[in-house]
């Protein structure tokens, strides 16, 4: 059996996303990151990822490639704001989804490393990654007002 298997397939992580994705919805600094204004294909991405991350199956792979992530998330400013914030919500989800204290300890070694990995960034949001090609949250912003005005 996997560790997929073990907590409970497909449901499990569906259930964390979701919770996951709506404390993210409410949060100023991680929502704007998201490109589609409903987090819903973000959502079933970070699914489907983590079931074939932990043993479910293959669909990210098949459908997206290898998972890439850190250079997936370089366009995005992720300072230690950004990663603690993520972490916050995915801790709340992580609570919710109510795993074994031995399942949920290993999930969370996990998600923690690997948001300790993506950060890209000490610059505070607005400052410097333009210059390495990245756009800021607030340039990211302007551009978009401009475009839909």
């Amino acid at each position: 059996m996997t560790f997929y298997d073990e907590v409970g397939g497909h449901a499990t992580f569906e259930k964390l996303v979701q919770v996951f994705y709506r404390e993210v919805a409410l949060d100023p600094v991680l929502k704007p990151m998201y490109p589609e204004e409903d987090l819903g294909p973000a959502a079933e991405r970070l699914t489907l990822f983590l079931a074939q991350y932990w043993g479910g199956p293959t669909t990210y792979g098949e459908t997206r490639g290898h998972p890439r992530l850190r250079m997936r998330h370089m366009p995005f400013h992720i300072d230690p704001d950004a990663r603690d914030r993520w972490l916050a919500h995915m801790r709340t989800a992580v609570t919710e989804t109510k795993l074994s204290p031995l399942h949920e300890a290993t999930l969370w070694d996990y998600l923690e490393r690997a948001a300790y990995a993506m950060v890209n960034t000490f610059e505070p949001s607005g400052i410097g990654p333009e210059a390495s090609g990245r756009p800021t949250l607030e340039t990211r912003a302007r551009q978009e007002s401009t475009e839909n005005a």
